[in-house]
């Protein structure tokens, strides 16, 4: 009895430790198994960043698949960034996270890093914070870079917006001149959020330019000297709270119009010639009126008068009756009463 003990601890002790053989082997095969499914799906994407230096590692992988991410833009980018100098740094640089964030915000990460390449190789300061904002806004970042390294011709007027070919313009004798000009921007990175469009820019362009017509004293100087037009548009500094530096102002064409001076005088005597005759009408009328009112009062006065003779027998024959008419003697009224008789 005392040599049955000891085996059968024996034999528990290596009953349980196949069991934790089991287990263990158990959790290293599922580990691997899973290991082995994590390298199938995202093993070339980790190797391509680690062979370019992108700083991915393959949890990130995983977690931005979890995050709903696309880990082939994500891992692109940094390759990009990687491979054109810019900084990867996880602080200050293009850091995984701050691209995800950009992603995940709805913004175009691809265009944001061609954007801040294409600033880096022609020098221009753009970072990536400046143009993930400009992204989220709603700019084209990649046209705006373009834009700033090469300056774009804006025609003023623009015949796409507005429908007319030529600015309308008149000078102080009357003259009308139609102008057509074409201004060069550069976009202006610092203001491009929250600055102006191009729109704007055009409206205030076509305002300088009708201004400066306006204030000469003939089209003639205008025509002579179309640089005029320029340096007092450029003297006005247009470009202020907008997302272009304005370069330069070029007039493109310039033509003489209508003589709207003369026009608008011909306009003004045709018009004075109008009311004078109004004018006149309107006195003739009255004269006529006058004169019907005067015709009037004598054909009444004529009555009156026909009446009036008409009363004449009547009081003749009244006076008569009541023996009150005399004739006439001596100077003495008909109707004054006798001389006192005296006593001799």
């Amino acid at each position: 009895m005392p040599n049955v003990v000891p085996w059968m601890l024996l034999a528990q002790q290596e009953g349980g430790g196949y069991l934790m053989y089991v287990v263990v082997g158990g959790m290293l095969a599922f580990l691997g198994f899973v290991f082995l499914v994590i390298m199938l799906a995202y093993g070339p994407l980790w190797f391509q960043a680690y062979m370019s230096q992108a700083g991915v590692s393959l949890f990130e992988l995983v977690g931005m698949s979890f995050r709903q991410v696309n880990s082939r833009v994500i891992v692109k980018a940094k390759i990009m960034a990687s491979q054109s100098g810019l900084s990867i740094d996880r602080r200050d640089g293009i850091s995984t996270k701050r691209l995800e964030a950009h992603y995940l915000a709805g913004g175009n990460v691809m265009a944001v890093i061609h954007a801040i390449i294409a600033a880096h190789r022609a020098q221009i300061a753009l970072d990536f914070d400046r143009a993930a904002a400009i992204d989220l806004a709603g700019r084209d970042v990649v046209e705006a870079v373009r834009t700033s390294v090469s300056p774009k011709v804006i025609d003023c007027p623009d015949p796409r917006r507005s429908g007319k070919a030529t600015l309308s313009a008149i000078a102080k004798n009357g003259i009308e001149l139609r102008v057509r000009a074409k201004v060069t921007v550069r976009t202006s990175l610092e203001q491009l959020i929250g600055g102006a469009t191009e729109e704007t820019v055009i409206a205030r362009v076509g305002e300088c330019i009708i201004s400066a017509i306006g204030s000469s004293d003939t089209h003639t100087r205008v025509l002579e000297n179309p640089d005029l037009i320029t340096r007092a548009v450029l003297d006005r500094n247009l470009d202020a709270q907008t997302a272009y530096a304005i370069i330069s102002i070029d007039i493109a064409d310039i033509d003489v119009g209508e003589n709207i001076g003369a026009r608008l005088q011909n306009d003004q005597a045709e018009a004075d010639t109008r009311v004078a005759r109004a004018k006149a009408e309107q006195r003739r009328a009255e004269a006529v009126a006058t004169e019907q009112e005067n015709k009037a009062k004598v054909v009444l006065n004529r009555a009156k008068l026909v009446l009036a003779e008409a009363e004449v027998p009547k009081s003749m024959a009244q006076a008569f009756r009541n023996g009150t008419l005399r004739s006439q003697e001596n100077g003495a009224s008909s109707d004054s009463p006798p001389p006192p008789s005296t006593t001799v």
